[in-house]
């Protein structure tokens, strides 16, 4: 029917918290010291500040990430230490590398800041309220089910329902085989026989015959009818920025291009018009 996911759960929250306090007692029993390589110090802290940047990272616990991390780090310490001791920093290798990356970095901090110049709040309202403007509502409907696998058995309900023998809750605790409850959807959001029948029911009727798909037979209640609204700015800024962004940066290359001397020149050493 819908594929649904889950962002949070209590358990999860716990798990959550006990970490925090699990890192907090940890640091504090050795003055927040997670290693000490040849006299440099490296710090919970550290390793925390390593975890909290990447939210990839962040789908382990950080008990587990820590140990793998800690020893990372020491590595990194001793490579680097190495190469300190070797003059690795004296090699033309190391300096065409430098210079390659320091070019590298002046371009995207250039870049990164004729973008922000563009990407203003201004701008993102204005591309919001011409969202909002345009925006078609759709019908939406709020329904519960109760899926089951033969059809006998879904007129039973309805005729239990129609005698109000039992709620529609406690049917569906008793029968579905499926999660009764569905929330707001659009029509294509459920396969079209489902959608054909509820979408011409109203609010709080219950569906007189069994729906077939290919899932089973469904017993529908509509609990709501409405139209769909425009989703709050705070939900499609991301959007909105990203899309600025990709515009901002076409922009300013454009205007590179166009203030400069170019000449370019095919394989033939013919120029290109």
């Amino acid at each position: 029917m819908q594929k649904k996911y889950l962002f949070a759960t209590t358990a999860a929250i716990v798990v959550l918290v006990a970490g925090v306090w699990t890192y907090k007692v940890c640091a504090e029993k050795n003055n927040g010291i997670a290693a000490i390589v040849d006299g440099e110090q490296i710090t919970v802290a550290e390793v925390k500040e390593v975890y909290e940047q990447s939210p990839q990272l962040q789908q382990v616990p950080f008990e587990q990430f820590y140990t793998h991390a800690l020893d990372v780090m020491i590595n990194n310490k001793l490579a680097l230490k190495a190469a300190n001791a070797a003059q690795v920093q004296e090699s033309e290798e190391y300096k065409e590398q430098l210079a390659l990356l320091a070019d590298d970095l002046a371009r995207q901090i250039y870049l990164d800041q004729k973008v922000n110049e563009k990407i203003t709040d201004e701008a993102v309202q204005k591309i919001y309220d011409e969202y909002v403007t345009n925006f078609t509502g759709q019908k939406e409907i709020s329904a519960k089910h109760i899926l089951v696998d033969d059809e006998g058995l879904a007129k039973e309900i309805i005729v239990k329902l129609q005698n109000k023998e039992a709620s529609f809750d406690d049917l569906a605790l008793q029968y579905s085989k499926d999660n009764p409850n569905l929330g707001y959807f659009t029509a294509d959001m459920m396969v079209p026989e489902f959608s054909d029948a509820a979408f011409k029911m109203g609010k709080g009727e219950i569906s007189a015959e069994p729906v077939k798909t290919e899932f089973g037979y469904h017993i529908i209640l509509v609990e709501d009818v409405r139209d769909t609204q425009p989703l709050p700015l705070a939900d499609v800024e991301p959007q909105i920025k990203a899309s600025l962004a990709q515009q901002a940066v076409a922009q300013v290359v454009e205007e590179l291009n166009a203030n400069a001397d170019i000449e370019k020149f095919d394989l033939k050493g013919k120029k290109i018009k």
